[in-house]
């Protein structure tokens, strides 16, 4: 089957969101979903690459809002987007490995999600900047090669997008009061909380 490039110049909306148990058994199935009028395509990923992701994102732009690249604009509201995902979800892919990068040209932040291929595992949760990108990597017009999905989000729209998987990876399982992460069933050690206990 030939691959496909989908991509979403200009999303109506880009989340993350999970399905199954959101309690403390972890056993949920996540995705990532780009909608953008009538189109609506979901992915399949892990946690920690939910969790990466969100990360990396707030840290550009958090960078680039310093060096005042872009100016990250109020939006249409300042509300949490708490809406479930589109149904009914229809996996395109696994993702297999993640590629976020700043577009000067349109002062938008770029995730591409690939396509798990014979080298990614199903456990491997790999993200990388631009910078990282080596000359073994497939050039869209490249017939053979893993499936992708590219999403070009404006600064306000990456804000939100991270500020809601934080949310949903979390789970709604109580946080630690003095580190704020999640407290999972098998203990949380906290040197935070500790150094305060202690002083």
């Amino acid at each position: 089957m030939p691959r496909r490039i989908i991509d979403f110049e200009t999303p109506d909306r880009f989340a993350t969101g999970t399905v199954g148990e959101s309690d403390e058994s972890g056993e949920r199935t996540f995705f990532l979903q780009a909608v953008q009028g009538p189109r609506v395509t979901t992915v399949h990923l892990e946690k920690e690459q939910v969790a990466v992701l969100a990360d990396r994102v707030l840290a550009i732009i958090d960078e680039v809002e310093r060096r005042g690249l872009a100016a990250i604009d109020a939006g249409p509201a300042g509300e949490l987007d708490e809406r479930p995902l589109e149904l009914p979800l229809q996996e395109e892919f696994r993702v297999g490995t993640m590629i976020i990068a700043w577009d000067d040209d349109v002062d938008r932040l770029v995730v591409e999600a690939r396509s798990m291929t014979f080298d990614a595992g199903a456990g491997e949760v790999a993200l990388r900047d631009e910078d990282e990108i080596d000359d073994e990597d497939i050039p869209d017009d490249a017939p053979i090669g893993p499936d992708v999905l590219r999403v070009r989000l404006t600064p306000y729209m990456a804000q939100q997008f991270a500020r809601r998987a934080n949310s949903v990876v979390a789970g709604g399982r109580p946080t630690c009061p003095y580190c704020g992460q999640v407290l999972e069933r098998t203990g949380h050690f906290c040197s935070r909380g500790f150094d305060e206990l202690v002083h």
